[in-house]
């Protein structure tokens, strides 16, 4: 991003400390700039809230949060979090600011590859997914919800081994567990988050949310990498929500014919409208996803593993020659007379008959008696219609 024009915290020694060298990203929160350290020269990115955006108590406790919420994960694939605070305003430097100080990292969000590529290829679903899920489900196990879960929130950092995923912006967060004391930031009924990844009963503004809801956005950013746009589309906020609603999303590989197939069933299951009917837990759905493309294992393996190492395990698994059960043909055993008593539609043939148990138990010696007669019957019938002729 270009430098934005006459910015008062370029070249500014924020705290003593940090000093502020350029303007890396613009959003509706916060400015992000990347710094140094001084005395440890440590590159930083610095996020520091717009001045009138920290006019609002609110903002500014959704600040906080997502800087003690970050610092409370401690995960390789969440950001890292070093400092947060105010500095008051003082002679010859710009007016107070609250900010925050994080790791600096080298890549693109998640937002910036799709806008670019359009859809993300198998072996990088496979390890944004593994790694993406575990973020999540360590903060899904201390009672965190992110709630804005969109590709914007996931950087994807450039290593030798592909991509590492660094989990961003907790502002959103829900607590689970009582950690907020009972100091709520939105009104019940509201929603919060982005549209485009919002599950249903976060459209509905359900009191009762839960990480089930993470993982519904999970699933339709897995959506928008194998298809190339979002599951429900539409002009406006709301138009979006009635879809998530009321509509289902097209089939992937309907939707786009290079979309594999073998996520279908993945992906719609991950956008059940009814929270029960989902995966579980964010690593479920990595896993099934890793499952899908014929990988074996976990997900906790597969975010170690390089690309070119996930590439390989899935183009074997493809070679693979498809091997079905042979089809075992035996003789279906004769079932004995039965004594039930006749229901309302006896006079009915259904399509599909019902299974009997006696069908699959072993025939009585009486009912092979009176096989054996109808038989001998029907042969002597048959021999004298012949001597007739």
């Amino acid at each position: 991003m270009t430098q934005a024009a006459n910015d008062p915290f370029v070249g500014h020694v924020l705290a003593t400390r940090y000093r502020i060298d350029r303007v890396v990203a613009d959003g509706g929160m916060g400015r992000v700039y990347e710094g140094i350290e001084l005395g440890t020269e440590r590159r930083l990115a610095i996020k520091i809230l717009h001045q009138d955006i920290a006019q609002d108590a609110v903002n500014i406790e959704r600040f906080k949060r997502e800087a003690e919420t970050s610092h409370a994960l401690e995960s390789p694939y969440v950001v890292e979090v070093f400092d947060f605070s105010n500095e008051k305003p003082a002679p010859g430097r710009p007016e107070g600011a609250w900010y925050l100080v994080m790791e600096f990292l080298d890549g693109d969000e998640l937002r910036a590859v799709l806008d670019r590529d359009k859809t993300i290829t198998p072996e990088r679903i496979v390890r944004i997914m593994a790694q993406a899920s575990i973020a999540l489900d360590s903060a899904h196990s201390k009672g965190f919800v992110h709630r804005d879960l969109k590709p914007d929130n996931l950087f994807l950092v450039k290593s030798d081994k592909g991509d590492t995923v660094k989990l961003l912006d907790f502002g959103s967060v829900k607590f689970t567990r009582g950690q907020d004391r009972g100091q709520k930031l939105t009104v019940m009924g509201t929603t919060i988050g982005s549209p485009f990844y919002m599950s249903p009963e976060q459209a509905r503004g359900a009191a009762d949310l839960d990480h089930r809801a993470d993982v519904w956005a999970l699933g339709a950013m897995l959506y928008e990498m194998v298809v190339g746009k979002v599951p429900f589309l539409a002009p406006n906020g709301p138009q979006i929500l009635f879809k998530i609603l009321g509509e289902e999303p097209e089939i992937p590989s309907f939707a786009n014919d290079s979309a594999p197939p073998e996520l279908d069933d993945v992906i719609t299951r991950a956008l059940a409208k009814d929270r029960d009917k989902r995966f579980q837990s964010c690593s479920e759905l990595a896993n099934a996803v890793g499952h899908a493309f014929g990988l074996s294992g976990h997900c906790g393996d597969w975010a170690l593993w390089s690309s070119e190492e996930i590439t390989a395990k899935i183009a074997e698994a493809r070679a693979k020659p498809k091997v079905s059960a042979p089809a075992v043909i035996t003789a279906a055993p004769i079932a004995p007379q039965t004594t039930a008593a006749p229901t309302q539609n006896s006079g009915q043939h259904s399509a599909t008959p019902n299974v009997d148990e006696s069908i699959v138990k072993p025939s009585s010696p009486m009912g092979l008696y009176v096989g054996l007669a109808i038989g001998a019957v029907v042969l002597i019938g048959i021999v004298a219609a012949l001597a007739l002729r």
